[in-house]
């Protein structure tokens, strides 16, 4: 057995958890019970701003989330992620105030004082997937597996924001990862590999160039499929969306039937603790999680 390790984060959700894809705030707080790790909400946590906010006033972005990871320092705890889009942003804030731009640290942290708050730069923001990896431990994780994945054939969609937007602190190869296919290992599944898992869901451009955004998510699920995928693990609810709930339409843009379920980093390793799939949200998907539950047995 490994050192049990006590682990305590400030949870940040992010919108869409508690939005478009509940699944993902259920299935991430259940396996954190099952795992031993406590999370305290943040909830008086605002929007990151998805990195729009930068876009018309890098300022603004600045200053919204070092108000999310000052919550988190007054605490005196990391800021837990499980949004790749979040932790992008709120990682590059985190980078820049501590690391680079000391200046900017000092003006957002004179707007900062209207409410009380002060960004002290003394904490860490983590995605679920990083704290997995280097707090929590994959031998710790395999040691709570009840159910093996070894029918499984999983390919990772990583998510822009959670590879490349953060330049200081990085965990993980932004163009050649392996950190959730070293998760899919440890809970027995096989990882399938293939151009896509580090680009663009297509997302960002879905609003006002849908035809194009709808054609890059079909060619990385088609992608996905022909390598032997039985299914996508995304740990972006974002990417999810674009994936998932919008799969019908991209079927129809590209011409092709594609049915292939995708799953949040949570739900799988939920699968693997032994947690009901209902507990999990896999049936609030737009494309049926069943075949994955077929291939479980």
């Amino acid at each position: 057995m490994t050192e049990t390790k006590e682990l305590k984060y400030a949870y940040y959700p992010g919108c869409v958890a508690k939005g478009a894809c509940k699944e993902l705030h259920a299935s991430t707080t259940a396996i954190a019970k099952a795992l031993g790790i406590e999370l305290v909400e943040l909830h008086k946590a605002s929007c990151c701003g998805s990195g729009t906010f930068k876009e018309t006033d890098e300022l603004m972005e600045d200053t919204v989330n070092a108000r999310n990871i000052a919550l988190a320092e007054e605490l005196n705890l990391s800021v837990m992620t499980q949004c790749s889009t979040c932790q992008g942003v709120l990682g590059r804030v985190n980078d820049k105030l501590k690391f680079t731009n000391p200046e900017r640290r000092e003006q957002v942290n004179q707007l900062l004082e209207a409410e009380g708050h002060h960004f002290q730069g003394s904490t860490e923001v983590l995605h679920l997937l990083w704290i997995l990896l280097r707090d929590y431990g994959l031998e710790r994780l395999q040691e709570k597996v009840k159910r093996s994945l070894s029918n499984l054939k999983c390919a990772a969609f990583y998510g822009c924001y959670l590879l490349r937007a953060q330049t200081v602190t990085r965990f993980d190869d932004p163009y050649k990862p392996e950190s959730l296919e070293n998760v899919f290992r440890t809970l027995g599944a096989t990882p399938i590999y293939y151009a896509g898992r580090v680009q663009c869901c297509g997302w960002p451009i879905s609003s006002y160039a849908t035809n194009a955004s709808f054609s890059m998510a079909g060619r990385h699920l088609s992608e996905a499929i022909d390598a032997g995928a039985d299914c996508i693990v995304t740990p972006c609810p974002l990417c999810h969306l674009n994936l998932d709930s919008r799969q019908p339409e991209v079927e129809r843009v590209i011409g092709r039937k594609l049915g292939i379920p995708i799953l949040h980093l949570s739900q799988v390793i939920g699968l693997a603790l032994g947690i009901d799939p209902v507990t999990l949200g896999l049936d609030r998907h737009i494309v049926s999680t069943a075949p994955v539950l077929k291939a479980l047995g």
